[in-house]
């Protein structure tokens, strides 16, 4: 059973071109499945769909969330399709169990006032402080994912065209506009501090550097939000995706059409890009609730 799974994450990686992240996150659900599977002593990937219910009550009973149980309901389905279509199963009977459901869950969006609250935290004044500033203002100018961010190379910056490169999921391209404010500093930081971060050739390519002159890594982008979301004094429940809701949020608050939004967040589906409507409309009805005399 081992080698089946290993050669399902292989097939993810070179036939499906699927995001390293997306790809540990189906291999960590599958082999949680398989540990179970072992102290069943069930020896082959079972086709009833009572054993498949079974485990899945398991992790109900361990108190894992709704978003886990629902990510382990997705990767037990596509893992055994896959199954299936290559001849290691008779029967799928991953097609009987239904889905968890989903409570609607909105993202959290900082407001204008706030992002700009943000921004202004770091001290441009300092190497550390002005790479901040960059990449705070990178990542609410383009709503690049942090995994695109960190992987970003020099040679994917357009910045005389006020554009970038980035490759996101299922390896698919996207070229964004940059904005001037953010071309703004990432030039300072390309003049004044980037030069001062470099520790050798090793790195030569990646754009945002540590100090010890290694790419960043998500992990180091978390640390640096949550640092200067508390220098600001905001009290929402930030995440590292944060600075791309609230990208989202503001450039449909200010009539942008939602195809061109999912275009530049690099949702396959619409309906992911939908969620912001939500976001809108809860924000409007605020406002009204607010400022309406009658209310």
């Amino acid at each position: 059973m081992t080698d089946l799974l290993a050669d399902y994450l292989r097939s993810l990686r070179i036939e499906q071109g699927l995001a390293e992240n997306t790809i540990s996150s189906y291999g960590r659900d599958l082999r949680q499945f398989l540990a179970w599977l072992t102290t069943q002593k069930i020896t082959a990937y079972p086709e009833d769909p009572a054993i498949l219910s079974d485990y899945l009550r398991v992790l109900q009973l361990q108190g894992k969330g709704q978003s886990s149980r629902m990510r382990a309901v997705s990767s037990l389905r596509q893992f055994y399709r896959w199954l299936r279509q290559r001849g290691s199963i008779q029967h799928d009977p991953m097609t009987t169990i239904p889905s968890p459901k989903r409570g609607q869950h909105l993202p959290v969006a900082l407001s204008v006032a706030e992002v700009d609250q943000l921004l202004a935290m770091p001290a441009v004044t300092t190497t550390l402080g002005l790479r901040d500033r960059a990449i705070l203002e990178v990542m609410y100018a383009t709503g690049l994912r942090v995994s695109e961010l960190v992987h970003l190379q020099l040679a994917e910056l357009h910045l005389e065209l006020g554009l970038l490169q980035t490759i996101g999921k299922g390896n698919k391209e996207r070229l964004l506009p940059i904005g001037d404010v953010a071309v703004k500093y990432v030039r300072l930081y390309l003049e004044e501090s980037r030069p001062r971060l470099i520790k050798s050739d090793r790195f030569v390519g990646a754009l945002f550097l540590n100090f010890r002159g290694q790419p960043m890594t998500r992990q180091a982008i978390w640390k640096i939000i949550k640092k200067y979301i508390g220098q600001a004094g905001i009290k929402k429940d930030v995440t590292p995706h944060t600075l791309r809701h609230s990208f989202a949020t503001h450039l449909l608050e200010n009539g942008a059409d939602l195809r061109v939004v999912q275009e530049l967040l690099g949702h396959a589906d619409i309906s992911t890009t939908q969620i912001y409507t939500h976001i809108t409309q809860k924000r409007l009805l605020q406002v009204y609730e607010r400022a309406h005399p009658r209310d």
